[in-house]
C-alpha cells in the first residue's frame, strides 16, 4: 500500500533523513521504533505532506505521492494523528470530529461518528464539551477518532503513547489492533518499543535519520541488540 525509497528531508541545510526505505502491506501495523530525534516524526510529516521531501520517492497504492499536497493525500485515503495529539482545544469533540471529516459531506459523517463513539465511548459522553478539557488519555482517544473521521485506508500514528499511564497505553494499543481488524493499514511511530512491537506485524529501527534494521516483530524482539538498546533487557 506504501513505499518509500531514498527518502530525504531536511530543516534549512540540516539533512535529517538520510535515504530512507520502508514499505507498508495492505492490512499490516508496521511500527517504526527509535529513540527521540532519530526522525520518526519527520518521517510521518513527509509522507503526510506537511513537512518538504528533498531526495526520494513515496508512492501510495502504486500512484506517486511526493509532490502532492497534503489535503489530497487525505482523498486518497492516508490521514495522520500526530504527536502531541494537536487537537482544538476550544472546540467541543463533537466540533473535532466533524473537523476531521471535512472532505466529506454526505450522510456517512453521522455513521462516521457513531463509529467513534462506539470505538471510544468516553467522546459520546463528552461530545459537547471543549476538547481541552479532556484527559491526556481522552485527548489521544480523540486525535485517534478525529484521523478516523478521514476515512483513511492507511493511518499514521505518530507516538499514541506519548506522557499517558500504562492502563491508557494499553487501551490505546488494543484499539490500534482493533483498527486492523476493521480492515485500516497502520505505519505506528513509537518510542516505547515493546509495546509497538507486541501489536504490528513488521518493524524498522530508526537512529538519527537511518534505518539500521528491520523485520519481523517478532524477531526484532528476540534480536538481542533491539533488547539492550530499546527494551532494557
Amino acid at each position: 500500500m506504501l513505499s518509500v525509497e531514498g527518502l530525504r528531508s531536511r530543516y534549512g541545510r540540516i539533512e535529517v533523513l538520510h535515504g530512507i526505505d520502508l514499505s507498508v502491506g495492505s492490512g499490516e501495523i508496521v511500527t517504526v521504533v527509535g529513540a527521540n530525534g532519530a526522525g520518526k516524526t519527520t518521517l510521518l510529516r513527509c509522507l503526510s505532506g506537511v513537512q518538504p521531501v528533498s531526495g526520494g520517492q513515496i508512492t501510495f497504492r502504486g500512484e506517486p505521492l511526493t509532490s502532492v499536497p497534503a489535503f489530497r493525500r487525505i482523498q486518497r485515503g492516508l490521514a495522520q494523528s500526530p504527536e502531541g495529539r494537536q487537537i482544538f482545544t476550544n472546540l467541543t469533540v463533537e466540533e473535532n470530529l466533524r473537523l476531521g471529516a471535512f472532505i466529506y459531506d454526505d450522510d456517512r459523517v453521522g455513521q462516521d461518528m457513531q463509529d467513534a463513539f462506539a470505538m471510544f465511548p468516553i467522546l459520546r459522553d463528552k461530545r459537547d464539551l471543549p476538547a481541552g478539557g479532556l484527559s491526556g488519555g481522552q485527548q489521544q482517544m480523540l486525535a485517534i477518532a478525529r484521523a478516523l473521521m478521514g476515512r483513511p485506508s492507511c493511518l499514521l500514528l505518530d507516538e499514541p503513547s506519548m506522557g499517558l499511564a500504562p492502563i491508557l497505553v494499553a487501551q490505546i494499543f488494543d484499539v490500534v489492533k482493533n483498527l486492523k481488524s476493521l480492515g485500516v493499514t497502520v505505519l505506528l511511530v513509537e518510542q516505547n518499543a515493546f509495546g509497538a512491537l507486541s501489536i504490528a506485524d513488521r518493524g524498522y529501527v530508526m537512529e538519527t535519520g537511518h534505518i539500521t534494521l528491520s523485520g519481523t516483530a517478532e524477531d526484532l524482539i528476540a534480536d538481542p541488540r533491539i533488547r539492550e538498546a530499546y527494551l532494557g533487557v
